[in-house]
């Protein structure tokens, strides 16, 4: 079983892919000057081109786990969640809130799936 990391630093792989997984490691928005909904918007959108060049999609997720700095952001977030979701796709998920690495950061998602087949 051959395990694959695709955009490996010191650090971290943003990408790893093992027997037909995938996990990405946590994403967060292009612009932390934002709001919830724009943050939330943009950290999606990174996991979008993340799944894609994987080799899966939103559709394929298994879990996510979502990071929110305060649960106030919470109503705001799963609007945008929601509509992002497909319909019948929706993954395993826990939302907790957490410390950011950044202060300006109101959310982070971390997410596996599983291959297209």
């Amino acid at each position: 079983m051959t395990i694959e990391r695709l955009e490996t630093a010191t650090r971290m792989s943003r990408i790893v892919k093992h027997n037909g997984t995938i996990y990405l490691c946590g994403q967060v928005c292009k612009d932390a000057n934002q709001g919830i909904t724009e943050q939330a918007s943009s950290m999606l959108e990174k996991v979008d081109a993340l799944l894609e060049q994987a080799g899966s999609d939103r559709e394929h997720i298994l879990s996510a786990t979502i990071y929110i700095k305060d649960m106030q952001y919470f109503a705001e977030m799963n609007a945008v969640w929601d509509a992002w979701v497909p319909e019948g796709h929706a993954p395993a998920r826990a939302c907790v809130e957490a410390k950011m690495a950044r202060d300006v950061l109101l959310v982070e998602i971390s997410v596996v799936a599983a291959e297209k087949v």
